[in-house]
């Protein structure tokens, strides 16, 4: 069955890897899976047809056959679980990278989206400036817990998974501020990811869409 996954047809980042999309395409490439790709608008989004897919008009959206899914988190376990290359074989092993998968989207990314919004969303805000240095400093909590825990290792536990895939793509949203450039190891664990085949080939994909025509 044909995988069809949905993306902007314009993303807001002009496809630097930053839209949710390209931790699915990821996936996919690191588990040899052909996909196809449907463009949506942001009016489109915000459709029937669309939020009889994704409730929130959001994307990515996944379909094979009759399955489809939503949140990237999901999608990115539903394929590591059925596709091998993203997931231990060992069971306590597996659980640990799901665990990562969990900490990424829960621990790590909630402290990085309130950031975007106080810089990008509410910067006209009169207490904008007030509440950036706030929430910069959230975010460099988390990404002073993570770096401790990383070390001197290539990834989080073990081989790469799942869980470093979706740490990794987490991660690559504080490269704009600067802040992952405070974080040498972590500056070097997402290099190492965005280093990798399959990740190559997704950001391509990604960024093919977005280039001037």
């Amino acid at each position: 069955m044909t995988i069809t996954i949905t993306a902007f047809d314009r993303s807001p980042d002009g496809g630097k890897g930053l839209a949710r999309d390209t931790r699915v395409r990821w996936a996919l490439e690191e588990a040899g899976l052909p996909y196809a790709v449907r463009l949506v608008s942001f009016r489109a989004m915000k459709e029937p047809a669309h939020l009889a897919l994704h409730p929130f008009g959001q994307i990515p959206t996944y379909e094979e056959g009759d399955l489809v899914l939503f949140e990237t988190g999901a999608i990115v376990l539903h394929i590591a679980q059925r596709h091998g290359g993203l997931l231990p074989a060992d069971a306590n092993a597996r659980a640990r990278a799901i665990a990562w998968m969990f900490a990424a989207v829960n621990s790590v990314e909630p402290p990085i989206l309130e950031f975007f919004n106080a810089k990008v969303v509410e910067r006209d805000k009169p207490w904008a400036a007030e509440r950036l240095p706030l929430v910069a400093d959230r975010v460099r909590d988390r990404l002073r817990q993570l770096s401790a825990r990383l070390g001197d290792a290539d990834w989080l536990d073990g081989d790469f998974s799942a869980g470093d895939l979706m740490m990794a793509s987490v991660l690559l949203r504080t490269r704009p501020s600067g802040i992952l450039d405070e974080f040498p190891s972590l500056a070097a664990y997402v290099a190492r990811g965005e280093a990798r085949p399959a990740y190559r080939r997704a950001f391509a994909a990604q960024l093919a869409i977005n280039a001037p025509g």
